[in-house]
């Protein structure tokens, strides 16, 4: 059995489960992401493994190691998506895990520790602009006020676990306890540029960067377009307009700094009003944590002196905040050996996107292996890491795999 190919098929299979016709689009606790769990339950049984979902909708398939070893080694990824994705993000990390336990078991072999594949039920953060739900949840970090969080249908958190199979009173039954873990190891697609122009398949990720997101709200005083003199207004979209621009300007001038305004809102958003009040999220990261928290206190001073400048008032919120996380250099230093293996040249690169491996670096060893993906595009239908990439991707984890089997 070719499993690469394997893999490459049930991601096309997966990639037609939506919330949205037309396009990708899998929310937290929704019915797509209740059909892809059906599904990706149904192959990892075909592997062998016993399933599972736990309390808020992580999906976990179990294959259990030789002599009846307490120990455990994550694998996995997730299965939500961000609105009009592309087929690999997350999905591909947790199908490769599960071609690697349905290689083993055809091949005979054993490892002495048990594994657990992870489908975690929320990275994107798409449903209720917090991201990392099912980790948070497996790492003991998701709390009661995370569950009186309301989504655009005024729906609460605790509500759509309830609908979906779970049980928001038992988020104490999602946690995993560190002293049993090996580690948790998350393949995925770079999302970036690196590996493609090195002309790599596959490089070793040396860290997570931190970041920081943060709602923040002009309001000022609607009035009409045709008579209110242009020296008399208070225009809440224009000191967010200016204020987006300085976030551009700011993180143009910080090397390896990125930020992001990715949301507007405005009311009352019609073409003759003024504006009065505008809401913004913006998306601050970097790999040094003391880089990103000064560009965030920059950028606060700046916008309240919009607010003084324009007139307007200016409430600014810290909607999420992940520090910095270095990857294992234990696991790393074997995966890299695993890919020498079979690439002649492995780079180290950090990566700028978030990961459940940033919040499972709480409770365990953590280790991440990307996979070029073309043009380096990803958050995008586009998005796209070839079957030939993917078996090498599978052939590292393979070694890496059986070079930790030795070493434990």
């Amino acid at each position: 059995m070719d499993h690469a190919a394997q893999v490459m098929e049930r991601l096309e299979t997966l990639g037609r489960i939506s919330d949205e016709p037309g396009r990708l689009t899998r929310e937290f606790a929704s019915p797509a992401m209740r059909r892809a769990n059906e599904l990706v339950k149904s192959w990892m049984a075909q592997a062998g493994m016993t399933t599972r979902a736990d309390a808020v909708g992580n999906l976990i398939g179990h294959s259990p190691g030789a002599h009846d070893s307490s120990k455990l080694l994550l694998l996995g990824s997730h299965l939500d998506t961000v609105r009009d994705a592309g087929k690999f993000d997350g999905a591909l990390g947790v199908l490769l895990a599960i071609a690697y336990v349905e290689q083993l078991k055809a091949s005979g072999q054993t490892v002495d520790f048990g594994i657990d594949v992870i489908g975690f039920a929320d990275e994107e953060g798409l449903r209720y602009q917090i991201s990392y739900l099912g980790s948070r949840a497996m790492t003991g970090q998701l709390n009661e006020t995370d569950l009186e969080r309301v989504d655009a249908n005024g729906i609460t958190m605790a509500a759509a676990i309830a609908e979906f199979g779970g049980d928001p009173s038992q988020l104490n039954s999602c946690q995993m306890g560190s002293e049993t873990l090996l580690g948790y190891v998350e393949v995925h697609v770079e999302q970036g540029p690196v590996l493609e122009q090195k002309g790599h398949a596959v490089g070793v990720v040396t860290a997570i960067a931190g970041q920081t997101r943060v709602s923040v709200t002009f309001e000022g005083k609607s009035g009409h377009a045709g008579t209110t003199p242009m020296k008399l207004r208070c225009d809440a979209l224009c000191g967010a307009a200016e204020f987006i621009l300085q976030v551009e300007r700011y993180a143009k001038l910080q090397p390896g700094l990125v930020a992001t305004v990715g949301q507007v809102t405005l009311e009352p958003n019609v073409s003759n009003v003024i504006a009065a009040h505008c809401r913004l999220t913006f998306d601050v990261r970097h790999q040094i944590d003391r880089i990103r928290t000064q560009a965030c206190q920059d950028l606060r001073l700046f916008a309240t002196g919009l607010q003084q400048k324009r007139g307007l008032t200016m409430t600014w919120q810290t909607a999420q905040e992940t520090a910095s996380v270095p990857c294992s250099v234990e696991l790393s230093n074997l995966m890299r050996k695993a890919a020498q293996r079979h690439q002649a040249e492995v780079i180290d690169l950090p990566s700028g996107a978030g990961h459940d491996a940033a919040i499972m670096a709480t409770i365990a060893p953590v280790a991440m292996l990307f996979v070029r993906c073309r043009d380096g595009l990803s958050h995008h239908p586009a998005e796209f890491a070839s079957v030939e990439d993917i078996r090498i991707a599978l052939e590292v984890l393979v070694d890496f795999v059986l070079s930790l089997t030795s070493t434990t």
